[in-house]
Order: C-alpha cells, then structure tokens, then sequence
C-alpha cells in the first residue's frame, strides 16, 4: 500500500503545533519545517554564517563570540524584524533555507520509507508548492482576529509586527479551498483532538484497498 503522507499546515499561530503533538501522541512520525529551518541556522552553520555575512552585527546574538561557541548564533527576533518588513530580503532569506529543509525532508521520508503514516508539518506548504510530497493536506483553521491575538500574545509583538508577520504568508482564506481536510481550531485545542480522530479515521478508510469481489 503506497504510504499515507499528511501534509499538515495554516497560517501562524493557527494551532499546527497543537495539531502535530495530538498526532506524535498517536505514535506516527512528525516532520517538523520549522524544526529544519532552525537547524538550518544554527549556530556554526553554514546558514548562520551567510545571514551575519548579509546583515551583520545587527543579527548577532548578545554574547556570540565567546570561547568554546560555534559562530555565528543568530538573533533570530532581530532577523525577524528584518525580514517581515522587507519582502525582497524574506525571499533571499527563504532561498538560503528553503533548499535545506527540502534536503532534510528528502533524507527523512527515505528512512521513514516503511512507515505506513508519516506527517510533514509544514505551515508555507502552499507557499512554497510542496503540495506534491503528500497525499492529503490537512489545514488548522481559525479567525484572522484570532489568529492575529494569538500571534501577538505567543510571541509578545506588537499589532503591527505580528501584522507584518501573518502579512508574509497566504491568508486562511486562500488556503481552506486548497486542503482536503480543514481542522477548526476556533474553539481551543480541546475542541481539536475529535476532529484528528475523524480525519484520521476517513483517510485510512479512503486508503484501504478495495474488497474483492464475492
């Protein structure tokens, strides 16, 4: 049977993260994008070095430099402000680490290869057209106003930063007619665990052969 592949994404601060821990509960493997594009910038790394490189000091963390630390470690806030207020520098920010999580993703669907299930959390699925590497997508919907508030409230910035931020991807909007199972997170996370049940239950009936005939 050929392997089930969910492609599990929305906008930011939607409710991904809530979803991809109620799925690594049920035991099946979650490929993170975010987790890859941070090591992508880690500090040492080849990444790390062409963002100092680009901006210099002003992405520097406090601290960097010292005896015994790989250089550079990044101000990840401070190229965030960067970036979110400079389209042309987002997408040569995305170039550079884009092409590394691609990698990343490749070498782990290889060794998950046997896996009947595997999740691929990836919140510029769209964005970034990797819609082919799954097989269904399932998108964690909610308000923009929600949306907006939680942004703001997860990573204590201001309207207008957490406006540039939701600003740089496509809006839910976009997304929900693209997906093929849409995760209501108006309600809370409580409300989330039921519809993963239901949309798991759905994908493995559509998945499973057909019976042979009598």
């Amino acid at each position: 049977m050929a392997q089930r592949r969910i492609g599990l994404t929305g906008g930011i601060a939607s409710g991904k993260s809530t979803v991809g821990r109620l799925l690594a509960e049920r035991g099946l493997p979650v490929l993170d994008a975010d987790v890859y594009a941070r090591e992508a910038l880690a500090p040492g790394s080849p990444g790390a070095r062409a963002v100092a490189e680009r901006y210099g000091a002003q992405v520097v963390a406090e601290g960097a430099g010292e005896p015994g630390e790989p250089l550079p470690a990044l101000d990840r806030a401070a190229l965030g402000r960067i970036v979110f207020n400079d389209a042309a520098e987002l997408r040569w920010l995305e170039q550079l680490v884009h092409p590394l999580v691609r990698q990343r993703f490749s070498a782990e669907l290889e060794r998950l290869a046997e896996a009947p299930v595997v999740v691929l959390m990836i919140p510029l699925l769209f964005e970034a057209g990797l819609e082919g590497l799954c097989s269904e997508v399932w998108l964690v919907d909610c308000d923009e106003d929600q949306q907006l508030q939680r942004l703001m409230d997860r990573d204590q910035l201001s309207e207008a930063d957490a406006r540039a931020r939701l600003a740089a991807q496509w809006p839910l909007a976009r997304k929900r007619a693209l997906a093929t199972v849409v995760l209501d997170n108006r309600g809370g996370p409580e409300a989330l665990a039921p519809q993963v049940e239901a949309a798991l239950r759905a994908g493995a009936v559509s998945a499973a052969p057909s019976p042979p005939p009598a």
